[in-house]
């Protein structure tokens, strides 16, 4: 595949990044036969796997930047993303979110990371605002859930990144609190550097 074939045109994005062809995780994630399936992507550290999940989430990413949005309601703006990434530290939900926030630069797409240790009224504007994409730590983001600030009725995809090191956090009452809020009909995506057999 050439970065052209990327989906959603983001061919151009990568380009610019200065890109000049997929890495072997990038390549596998966009197999024909692949499409539709729940992933577990895993690949060693810097082999571009947030690149690969950006490109694996661009097709919903794109269709949710080109609908019109709803009409003016008089009542608060309730986010409700596409796609919803979480991460188990503040520094990872930001990394992902820059990466994604250039990525997603030519769909027009907002992209919003809310993480424990910032500001919740911050991160409630930016809500406000219905971005496609929400990057976020496990409890931070069950906080704007229960607080009714985001719904995941429009959900089409989660991932779950560095999956292994979440579960060894002791995240998973989070984590399932947050998927009690996610349609059944969705894609899981979990993307780690190693799947110890109890993470599996």
């Amino acid at each position: 595949l050439s970065l052209e074939q990327a989906p959603a045109g983001l061919g151009a994005a990568l380009r610019k990044a200065g890109f000049e062809q997929f890495t072997a995780i990038q390549h596998a994630v966009l197999a024909p036969e692949l499409a539709d399936r729940d992933l577990r992507i895993s690949s060693q550290t810097g082999s571009g796997k947030t690149v690969a999940l950006g490109l694996l989430l661009g097709p919903t990413v794109a269709e949710a930047c080109a609908e019109k949005p709803p009409r003016k309601n008089p009542g608060p703006r309730v986010a409700a993303p596409v796609a919803l990434l979480i991460a188990p530290t503040r520094e990872l939900a930001g990394q992902l979110g820059r990466e994604l926030t250039w990525l997603y630069a030519p769909l027009g797409a907002r992209v919003l990371v809310v993480t424990g240790g910032t500001s919740v009224m911050q991160e409630r504007t930016g809500l406000q605002k219905r971005p496609q994409v929400v990057i976020g730590t496990p409890g931070r983001l069950l906080d704007h859930l229960r607080a009714g600030a985001m719904t995941l009725n429009q959900l089409k995809t989660i991932a779950l990144d560095e999956a292994d090191e979440m579960l060894d956090m002791n995240f998973e009452e989070e984590l399932d609190g947050i998927l009690g809020y996610a349609p059944t009909e969705r894609r899981t995506h979990l993307v780690s550097a190693t799947f110890p057999r109890a993470v599996v």
